[in-house]
């Protein structure tokens, strides 16, 4: 991957603030970055190989800048633990927090983030979690600067029982298990750990509620 077409990236999809660092961090331990569709499962991913020039960080395309700013450090904190660790470390263990911290530190201000995110960022950064989206309300603050904001719904707003729609799909909503809600597709009832904080369309509440 480029400069120039990493630079790129990062320009479209950061706050302006933090653009020169993100790209700095690319240029010490480079890596091949790719947009992707948007994804109900995760935000973004990484995957490391023994040759550093081909580890490859995935962001989906579609999250606000002070997300896709999170994400992007969350996973230039995997590839760091990776090479410095390799195997030996978990995946979301004390090296990663102690990694992820310390890349963020540098723009954990409110150069960068509004106010609110801020709050919430500092507060999550304590003890980072796999997913952001674990922070219930960390979620609801970044989500107010999704393109086109309104009110959204999610997962965990749903009774359980509800019909939703998911990336064309239809879903029951289950019982919560910490992070995630045990779903059956309707079509296949083949079962699925959703996000609960996945957003929904189409809810048809259950009239249990």
């Amino acid at each position: 991957m480029t400069e120039t077409t990493l630079r790129k990236i990062i320009d479209n999809h950061v706050p302006p603030t933090a653009a020169s660092y993100a790209f700095q961090l690319w240029k010490e331990t480079p890596f091949v970055l790719k947009i992707t569709r948007s994804r109900s499962s995760k935000v973004g991913d990484f995957t490391g190989c023994r040759h550093h020039t081909t580890h490859r960080i995935t962001i989906n395309h579609d999250l606000n800048p002070y997300l896709f700013l999170i994400t992007y450090l969350h996973e230039v904190a995997h590839l760091r633990t990776f090479l410095h660790y390799g195997t030996r470390a978990e995946p979301h263990g004390e090296e990663w927090k102690r990694i992820f911290r310390n890349l963020l530190s540098p723009v954990l201000n409110d150069q960068v983030f509004p106010p609110r995110i801020l709050h919430r960022l500092t507060l999550h950064m304590a003890n980072p979690k796999a997913s952001s989206f674990a922070d219930r309300e960390l979620t609801i603050a970044l989500r107010e600067y999704d393109p086109g904001a309104t009110h959204h719904t999610t997962v965990a707003d749903l009774p359980e029982g509800s019909v939703f729609k998911l990336q064309g799909k239809y879903f029951r909503k289950g019982k919560l298990r910490r992070t995630r809600v045990l779903c059956r597709e309707v079509r296949t009832r083949r079962q699925y750990l959703v996000p609960a904080e996945a957003l929904v369309t189409e809810a048809q509440l259950s009239l249990l509620c």
